[in-house]
């Protein structure tokens, strides 16, 4: 850290939040219709806008660690960085409303962002974590075996993940998404913010950017923390509806697939910062801190995201239930497999090499196979899997449905 009030401080404060608003800019002024440009240039532009306040808030997010309880800070930290995703999704779902074209890419949206989050993210970390631990065998310091150790806390996070999975299974048994079954979900959600933020508080290590943020004083850290969240929001706001259209749009002029389109790249280009904060703890040899993110990113998507849909829906003029096709009862199959598999592997609190090369090997077998028949063989696979380590871990069960329900013995 340079010496506050120097220029050299200032200019690492200011600056990335600077760059980045100048990069969203050219989005702003397509939102705005003071530009216009092709659908893929469009959506290109806005994308970056997104993206670029995506970061803003991620910086502000990790500051704000500061002035909050610890397993609460890590769950707003992960609400913070979905947020263009969430205003993504839930414009898809509104829109449905009244236009029922729209309803396949709002379950596109989510089964795609949970998919990515836990099938590429949780074993990007994991690759990350096992090289470092290399380089520390290389370099004489002692490593074990490896394997990203996470803590107590964590069993929370993968209790709130089964109730949830057991309520979402509703959805391709019922072949749509109903709206007691969005409020269970959102309701869910909101009890998983207040038992986080009874969770034991330790002293957040920020990096980068948010540590010149962290540095500023209390009162000036807040405000400018609040101004750099209403700023980010606003221009996720209004990229959004209009980064939405111009994506299927380019879809049409690309010969692309305007379903897969929404699946996998808008949730990656609003994931990049999250994944950003978590390869960056990983690489700092904390690789249980970057998976616990993308762990609670996974509670918020799973629950709130998934539960917004059928709210913006009847919200939009739609009916209390988002009806689904084959193609989409098929992702939502896939996806509520998927998690349970990552819980099941994850029940001793411990992620191994092999499970998250068993992650990433059937996340892209479904990326790449498009098959209807064969993606539901896979889901099958995902359960079986998913069984074999509930057999194994049996004794954890109890524990891990209990977690929510209980509060830390060292409360905030």
């Amino acid at each position: 850290m340079v010496q506050k009030n120097s220029s050299s401080y200032w200019l690492r404060l200011f600056g990335p939040f600077l760059l980045c608003t100048l990069l969203s800019l050219p989005g702003l002024l397509i939102a705005a219709g003071a530009v216009h440009v092709g659908s893929i240039a469009a959506a290109i532009s806005l994308g970056v806008s997104i993206v670029s306040a995506a970061f803003m808030l991620g910086w502000v997010g990790e500051a704000a660690e500061l002035d909050l309880a610890g397993g609460l800070a890590v769950s707003l930290l992960a609400v913070v960085t979905i947020l263009p995703e969430y205003v993504v999704s839930v414009y898809f779902a509104f829109a449905a409303g009244t236009d029922p074209s729209m309803v396949q890419f709002a379950s596109a949206n989510v089964t795609g962002a949970n998919r990515l989050l836990l099938g590429f993210g949780w074993p990007v970390i994991a690759l990350i974590g096992y090289f470092v631990m290399r380089s520390q065998k290389q370099s004489g310091q002692p490593a074990g075996k490896f394997g990203i150790d996470l803590d107590d806390e964590a069993r929370t996070d993968l209790g709130f993940l089964l109730i949830a999975s057991l309520i979402a299974i509703i959805i391709p048994l019922t072949h749509s998404l109903s709206l007691l079954v969005g409020i269970a979900l959102v309701l869910l959600f909101g009890f998983y913010l207040w038992r986080q933020s009874h969770a034991e508080r330790e002293e957040p290590e920020l990096e980068g950017t948010a540590a010149y943020v962290g540095s500023l004083p209390k009162w000036g850290r807040r405000v400018f923390i609040i101004v750099v969240f209403l700023l980010s929001a606003a221009i996720i706001l209004a990229s959004a509806e209009p980064f939405a259209h111009n994506l299927i749009e380019a879809g049409s002029e690309l010969g692309v697939d305007q379903y897969l389109l929404v699946q996998w790249l808008a949730p990656l280009a609003s994931e990049a910062p999250e994944f950003a904060i978590a390869i960056i703890f990983a690489m700092k040899g904390k690789a249980n801190t970057g998976l616990a993110i993308l762990i609670s990113s996974k509670v918020n998507q799973w629950t709130a995201l998934a539960g917004s849909l059928p709210i913006a829906y009847a919200v939009g003029g739609g009916s209390a239930a988002i009806p689904m096709d084959g193609r989409q009862v098929e992702e939502f199959m896939l996806t509520a497999a998927q998690t349970v598999m990552g819980i099941a592997l994850l029940l001793g609190l411990r992620l191994g090499i092999r499970a998250s090369i068993a992650l990433f090997a059937l996340f892209a077998v479904a990326f790449v196979i498009a098959d209807e028949g064969v993606r539901v063989d896979i889901a099958w696979v995902y359960f079986v899997v998913a069984l074999f380590f509930f057999i194994r871990r049996r004794r954890y069960i109890k524990q891990t449905f209990a977690a929510p329900f209980k509060l830390p013995k060292n409360q905030v």
